[in-house]
């Protein structure tokens, strides 16, 4: 079987793509970055993907606000390609500045429609303070989101100054009756953060890390997966791979953030 097309998109201020890419491409697919300019100059290319992505980084500079320059760009110039291209049965992800595009976009949660009004936002961190460390998560597992698929908990980085989710108590609500909450930031002993630094690094309510649209086939989430590609890439991987040699466990080659892109591949299988 062909093996499924990931877009990554690319422009002024992405740093994470080549991460991206080369996830999607050791998880099986067959991915290419391309910049947004590219894009909207032949429009019609997204027909020739299966798989979406908006990278981490910092698009613009974030000089209007995290992710609100690009997705404002793509709303005046793509905005109708866009729609029809998630109207498909595809799938699409944004990390971090990815995840901002995607709300001001309105893409996420997507309560609404036509999908397109801004329903949630991505403030500042409550410490006002630039956080890069790495973050306990467990998953929701009664969402229907393709990329958490057999996922119970994730051990991977954030790094981002405007990850704190926020949303009216509406909002609110009908992500947890949807079951849209994807993923909650907890402690090392599996109790929600409640909010408590650095656990919840950035005072997200709810402790929210992830959340996806009603179908399960579109998800933005704050911490980076492909920055846990392989084992190696753990902050305490030298522990863990003293204790799997203590209890007689294979030490693993990769990483935990694989498996989102492994489900987004297999989607397609």
């Amino acid at each position: 079987m062909a093996k499924p097309k990931a877009l990554i998109l690319t422009g002024y201020g992405i740093n994470c793509d080549e991460e991206t890419r080369f996830s999607f491409e050791i998880a099986g697919a067959d991915a290419t970055i391309l910049h947004i300019n590219d894009i909207i100059e032949n429009k019609s290319i997204l027909n020739s993907y299966q798989i979406f992505a908006f990278p981490g980084g910092f698009s613009y500079g974030d000089d209007t606000g995290s992710g609100k320059a690009l997705a404002n760009k793509i709303k005046h110039n793509m905005y109708d390609e866009m729609m029809s291209f998630i109207n498909r049965d595809t799938l699409m992800i944004g990390i971090c500045n990815g995840f901002q595009v995607m709300v001001n976009l309105g893409i996420v949660p997507g309560l609404s429609k036509p999908i397109g009004n801004v329903e949630a936002s991505l403030e500042h961190n409550a410490t006002f303070r630039f956080q890069c460390r790495w973050v306990d998560l467990i998953i929701n597992p009664h969402s229907n989101c393709v990329f958490t698929k057999g996922i119970e908990r994730l051990h991977i980085p954030v790094a981002h100054g405007e990850g704190n989710f926020v949303a009216s108590q509406q909002i609110i609500n009908t992500l947890i009756k949807n079951n849209q909450i994807i993923m909650q930031y907890i402690k090392p002993d599996g109790s929600f953060a409640q909010g408590q630094f650095p656990y919840n690094p950035n005072g997200s309510i709810m402790d929210i890390a992830a959340i996806s649209d009603t179908t399960g086939r579109i998800m933005g989430m704050m911490p980076h997966p492909e920055r846990h590609i392989y084992f190696m890439q753990r902050d305490d991987w030298t522990y863990a791979r003293e204790m799997s040699k203590r209890q007689n466990k294979e030490i693993p080659q990769y990483g935990e953030g694989l498996q989102i892109f492994k489900n987004a591949v297999n989607y397609y299988k």
